[in-house]
Parts: C-alpha cells; structure tokens; sequence
C-alpha cells in the first residue's frame, strides 16, 4: 500500500477543488452561503470528511491497491438565492465534475513537462524519490479525474448528476426522485456490481481518459 500512497496528495486536492467549483459558481450566481461558511478556501480542514476523505480512500487502497472513489464535504447551497432555481441548480452541479475534467488536463500538462524535464536534469535527478513521486502523483492524477468526474455524473441521489436530472424533470417528479436521498448509495453499490452498468461507465471514463493519454505518449 505505501507505494500507492503518492496518490493521496492529488485526490485531496482534487476533491475540495470539487467543492469549491460548487461554491464559486453558487457565489457567482447569487448565492454566498459557501463564501459565508468559509469553504472557499484551500484550506483542506474545512472540507475533509472523515468517511469519504479518510476513512473510504485507504481502505481502498488496502484491499484493491488503488484508490476508486473519494469525497469531500458537500459545500452548503442554498437555492433560494438563485434568480433561475432551474438553471442555476444545473451549472452549480455540472461545475464539480467538470472541474475535476479541467484537472485531468492539467495532471496530464504538468506529466507532459515532468517528463520533458528529463533530458535536462538528467538521469540522477530524474530517478530521485521527489521526482518520481510528483511524475507518479501527476500522472495516476490524470486517471483518477477522470473517474471523479464521470462517476459524479451517475444521475442517482446524492452525485452531482442526479441534481441536474432533478432540474430537468417536472416538479413533482423531482420531488419524488430526491426521496431517494442516501438511498442512491446503495444504488450506485448495486450498479457497480452489474457488468451492463459497468461497461458503460468504463466507456466513460475511456471517452475521456483515451486522449489525454495520447496527448501525454504524443508530446511527451
């Protein structure tokens, strides 16, 4: 498992930049609930969740050896602050996973770059531990974004996709449909368990991970 433990760094970041996406397209919107309760902010302690920061990552790292889904600390929305509760509710949603998109690009410049270096710091610094940890972290970076991203648009309660299904549907049906509520958690375990279900969000995930790693063998 310590091997695997270069990963932690990036998904702690990834995560509360996922959160604070939320926040700032909410401010931007009209909404300062998050400014208000301090969690736009780098600082990772307002947004640790001990279950999905802590607790669910390493075990994941003890049992499958990588690590397949994190979270931070839902950021406070409060919707009734929107001048289109509809719209605003969708592009508060949507910025999280694409936030996590806009990060799988930018793993995938920085491992460009790292491995560009190479041939300018040469072969003892380009083999030292500091090098080969921020190449590992930067590159199991792009992946890991990806999988954030696509899995936090499962339209199933509470992932992000199942605020924007719940803005597109009529009114009483969305109220229905949040009903399911943390239900939705066991639901995703269940999908991940049928091969159909796992087929199509590996096909996702490949959609966008398949030309960022080209990007890196091309200009690497």
């Amino acid at each position: 498992m310590l091997r695997e433990l270069y990963i932690l760094p990036i998904l702690l970041f990834s995560v509360i930049i996922h959160e604070i996406s939320h926040g700032y397209a909410a401010l931007k919107l009209g909404d300062p609930t998050a400014r208000d309760s301090g969690r736009l902010t780098l600082n990772p302690i307002p947004h640790i969740d001990l279950v999905g920061s802590i607790i669910v990552p390493l075990f994941s790292l003890l049992t499958v050896g990588q690590v397949l889904i994190a979270w931070a600390k839902p950021v406070p929305v409060n919707p009734m602050n929107f001048s289109d509760y509809k719209r605003d509710e969708i592009i508060v949603s949507a910025v999280g996973p694409l936030s996590n998109l806009i990060l799988a690009l930018t793993c995938a410049l920085i491992t460009i770059g790292l491995l560009q270096l190479q041939p300018v710091i040469g072969p003892v610094a380009s083999s030292s531990a500091f090098y080969v940890f921020l190449l590992k972290m930067f590159s199991g970076g792009i992946y890991l974004n990806v999988i954030l991203g696509v899995f936090n648009l499962v339209p199933i309660p509470p992932l992000d996709g199942s605020h924007v299904l719940a803005s597109l549907l009529p009114d009483s049906a969305a109220v229905v449909y949040n009903r399911i509520g943390f239900v939705g958690i066991f639901l995703i375990i269940i999908l991940m368990q049928i091969p159909a279900f796992l087929a199509i969000f590996n096909a996702a995930i490949n959609f966008f991970y398949a030309p960022l790693y080209q990007l890196v063998v091309t200009f690497a």
